[in-house]
């Protein structure tokens, strides 16, 4: 099973071919990725950037904004939200049900990266919620030894893609991946390889990048599958493969709290050191310090004093950073969860919980579906009949059982008002039972008799 390659080099022969130019919708879709990839690199990665997201002053001096860029810093509003929201998605680990010891066991390191499922899910949520949506392909080693393994495709490695409608519904019949992958150069030295995998239902080529920049076909086979293993997580869905990042409003709001803080810190470095100020000194004096342990001798007539910029300004600018911060809060769990950042009593919460979930909810199902998706390919490479199913996690913030609300639970229990499956459920909600717990075994260990280890 999986592949059936007939993998052979053809560098040398190969035609040159455009297979690396990018389709329409992704030249349409990349100006909303460019914003937040560059947030993701830090204060670092946004002072490489210069004045396109730190504009200079009109009568500012490039000394000046060369040393005003460098005391500016980026606050990681849209990074830390980005990690919140994926962790409530993965706070509690994937369930498998129904899946053979085998596939289970590939789990453990699903991308041959060392990534656990629950781990790698993490990780692929990220990139949903901040490109709109990542695709995920179901590899296996050309040679036909080894196991298959899940690589996740942001949008911007999607470089095309063609569908045909069947049964109402469209069939990927042609997608190419950008790639890279690293070899050796000389004794010690390494060299990165830019690659294109295209795949039709079937078979799949492989376009590598020469030292003239073109591409030509280095690699092609057939795969045991009549369709290509490939499924899409969506978190703001606009088209088949389009989306646009659900938190792009609240990226341009970091870049604009950026652009505060630097005036902020300016303003600090340069007007709130006091200013010595003399009256009435003659043009012909000679020049004259102050400092600790010195004194001023003024003529007759002259005074000193020191002038110091009022606090409004500054006010004004702590505030706008203020304002803006909680605007990025309130927008955060607002459009991705319904909910606010800030504390909130657990019974609105609950309220909250039931209505504003949506966008999450989303999520949760796309990234549902894609992993069951995933574990039918993978299935399918090792002619495995139990492929499996997956549920993600719903409960996004959580709400463990206190002991009033479990004593009462118990008392209706014993009372005969809720069954022991009620029971049970109720408290693995809850989060009294452990993430390993499962009901279904419960329930069956008790009707033959009894708890068994």
């Amino acid at each position: 099973m999986g592949y059936q390659s007939t993998a052979r080099n053809r560098t040398k022969t190969s035609k040159v071919v455009n297979v690396y130019d990018p389709n329409q919708a992704w030249i349409d879709q990349e100006p909303h990725w460019e914003l937040i990839e560059c947030l993701l690199t830090g204060t670092y990665g946004i002072r490489k950037e210069g004045r396109k997201y730190l504009p200079q002053e009109p009568r500012e001096q490039d000394d000046a904004y060369q040393n005003r860029l460098l005391r500016s810093t980026l606050q990681p509003f849209y990074v830390r939200l980005e990690r919140l929201l994926a962790g409530m998605l993965t706070r509690k680990p994937v369930k498998l049900n129904d899946i053979s010891d085998g596939i289970r066991e590939d789990l453990f390191d699903v991308d041959r990266q060392g990534n656990d499922l629950n781990t790698w899910v993490y990780e692929t949520a990220r990139k949903a919620i901040r490109y709109g949506h990542v695709g995920v392909l179901v590899d296996a080693p050309s040679d036909g030894n080894g196991r298959p393994y899940w690589c996740a495709y942001t949008p911007r490695d999607i470089l095309g893609w063609r569908t045909e409608v069947q049964d109402g519904k469209p069939r990927l019949i042609q997608l190419r991946l950008k790639e890279q992958v690293t070899e050796p150069d000389g004794e010690y030295g390494e060299k990165t390889v830019n690659q294109v995998r295209v795949l039709t239902p079937g078979y799949y080529e492989l376009f590598r990048q020469d030292e003239k920049k073109d591409y030509t076909l280095f690699e092609e086979g057939k795969t045991s599958l009549s369709e290509i293993p490939f499924s899409v997580v969506y978190s703001n869905r606009v088209n088949y493969l389009q989306s646009k990042p659900p938190m792009e409003d609240i990226g341009e709001l970091n870049i604009k709290a950026y652009q505060v803080q630097s005036d902020l810190d300016n303003i600090l470095h340069v007007a709130a050191v006091p200013m010595l100020a003399i009256f009435g000194f003659p043009q012909s004096a000679e020049e004259i310090t102050a400092g600790p342990n010195e004194a001023l001798a003024l003529p007759e007539g002259a005074s000193a004093q020191y002038i110091e910029p009022g606090g409004a300004s500054f006010n004004a600018l702590f505030q706008r950073l203020d304002q803006i911060e909680k605007q990025i809060n309130e927008l955060g769990l607002a459009r991705v969860l319904g909910q606010k950042l800030s504390a909130e009593t657990a019974e609105s919460k609950r309220i909250d919980r039931s209505q504003g979930d949506s966008t999450m909810m989303v999520i949760a199902q796309n990234m549902q579906d894609m992993i069951d998706n995933c574990l039918r390919f993978h299935a399918d490479y090792l002619g495995d009949a139990s492929p499996g199913s997956a549920l993600i996690n719903r409960d996004f913030m959580g709400s463990r059982m206190d002991p009033g609300e479990i004593k009462g639970l118990l008392e209706l229990y014993l009372a005969g008002t809720i069954t022991q499956s009620t029971l049970l459920a109720q408290l693995e909600a809850g989060e009294v039972l452990g993430d390993d717990f499962d009901l279904e075994e419960e329930l069956e260990a008790t009707a033959a008799g009894g708890l068994q280890e």
